[in-house]
């Protein structure tokens, strides 16, 4: 599988990640975040995109719209509710790896059901904001 180009989909309210429960999902800022993972990207030499949505229908739109090899998405709130954007992954057959700031099997039940989880390449929980890092070095990879 040869990749060049990943899109990043953060899901509803990571806007507000570095003031938003930082005992979960720590003081990074979204922004911050993407920095990192456009540096790392450009170390790795891949094309780095990335778009956030409080929205579902906006996020099942840019999904039919990407031209993207690969997608790692945070669908935060959406990982236990929307079907819509786990049909839109599934149509469009673009790779992909879930990944969750915080741990979500320790916390609350409904947090531990993903309609994403076995349709993904697989699944990052529970490393903060290193989870997206450690997708991108996992895409990476299979270039080689």
């Amino acid at each position: 599988m040869k990749i060049k180009n990943i899109t990043v989909i953060h899901g509803p309210n990571l806007n507000l990640l570095g003031q938003r429960e930082p005992d979960h999902y720590g003081n990074q800022t979204l922004d911050e975040i993407d920095d990192v993972l456009s540096k790392e990207a450009d170390k790795l030499n891949l094309n780095i995109s990335f778009y956030q949505s409080n929205s579902e229908a906006e996020i099942v739109n840019k999904i039919q719209s990407l031209k993207s090899d690969f997608i790692i998405i945070n669908p935060a709130a959406f990982t236990h509710s929307s079907v819509s954007i786990r049909d839109a992954l599934a149509a469009m057959k673009i790779p992909f790896i879930e990944v969750h700031i915080s741990n979500v099997f320790s916390r609350e039940d409904f947090r531990k059901e993903s309609f994403f989880s076995d349709i993904a390449i697989g699944v990052i929980s529970g490393l903060g904001s290193e989870g997206y890092c450690a997708a991108l070095n996992y895409v990476a990879k299979l270039n080689k």
